[in-house]
């Protein structure tokens, strides 16, 4: 009798024990409006936001790491990582064939930016403002031969805040964060797109293994494609 009422309840107890959270990483590169991140956590943004309700939409609570964007790469050759959010293949150094990859849910345009006035292409040799971790393959050839100079800034806002203090000419920037920088800027003193460096579609990856419910996640995101989902929270931080 006492046989099965541990059996009981040791069943009782594995049917009522929580799924592990889902593991999400935050690179602490992002700034507003993807993510904020306050005393080593994310609090809000597009994609604290994204994965918050994704993590929602199949029953799991969504563990957000915060590291460096480096570490985010070791972690997916580990198999650590169970959904990355807001990723391009040719932004990634691996195949990772352990994931897989969702539908596209919006394009991030990346650009050259300048301040009020300043349009004129950089001179050969000249600096440009970049993130640390952040790969630009459009320039990296240019970056290679030397004809222009990366200078890395620890996240994209300051990247640009170091454009406003003159630290160089030029910085790179996806349109996003140029959009919210600006909000704070005087009106004479809103920084400038010179151009369209790159426009990539963005998408999430998903880790394929028994622990994680990946066709459930999959289904998830074109679900909240087709809702309009992602729309809706893009539209709160433009």
């Amino acid at each position: 009798m006492r046989l099965l009422l541990l059996s009981l309840l040791l069943c009782s107890a594995s049917l009522s024990a929580e799924p592990r959270p889902l593991r999400f990483p935050i690179s602490e590169s992002w700034a507003m409006p993807m993510v904020e991140i306050d005393e080593g956590r994310p609090t809000r943004g597009i994609l604290y936001d994204l994965q918050l309700r994704l993590a929602q939409k199949v029953g799991r609570r969504a563990e957000m790491q915060v590291m460096p964007r480096l570490r985010v790469q070791q972690m997916l050759v580990r198999g650590e990582i169970d959904v990355r959010c807001y990723v391009n293949p040719a932004w990634l150094e691996e195949s990772h064939h352990q994931y897989i990859w969702s539908v596209p849910f919006m394009v991030q345009r990346d650009l050259l930016v300048g301040r009020p006035g300043d349009r004129l292409a950089p001179l050969p040799g000249e600096t440009i403002g970049t993130v640390l971790g952040f790969s630009y393959p459009q320039l990296q050839s240019d970056f290679n031969a030397g004809q222009l100079v990366r200078e890395d800034a620890r996240t994209q806002e300051l990247a640009l805040a170091k454009l406003v203090a003159e630290r160089y000419r030029f910085t790179v920037s996806n349109e996003l964060a140029l959009q919210w920088f600006n909000r704070q800027q005087p009106a004479n003193r809103k920084l400038q797109v010179v151009r369209e460096i790159a426009s990539d579609i963005v998408a999430c990856i998903v880790r394929d293994e028994p622990d994680v419910p990946t066709m459930q996640l999959l289904r998830a995101l074109v679900q909240m494609s087709n809702d309009g989902e992602f729309e809706a929270i893009l539209a709160r931080y433009r």
